[in-house]
């Protein structure tokens, strides 16, 4: 089978186009990659959903404590 007729053309975008980033950007950037999420890495099996939520529950408590500690 053989394409006979194409309509439109793909393009890329080319980079830097709309406008380098903004000092603000950068900072947010910089910021955003130092956070943690505070759940430990590794696989996790619980017998119920609330055993699960208990545990993001706590996680998410941590790492509230730890963002107002800064």
């Amino acid at each position: 089978m053989t394409i006979r007729r194409t309509i439109g053309r793909r393009t890329q975008r080319p980079i830097g186009v709309v406008a380098p980033p903004t000092p603000e950007e950068i900072a947010w950037r910089e910021a955003m990659a130092q956070t943690r999420t505070r759940v430990p890495k590794g696989v996790f099996r619980y017998r119920t959903q609330e055993e699960a939520n208990a545990d993001w529950e706590r996680w998410q408590a941590e790492l509230v404590a730890a963002t107002a500690r800064r």
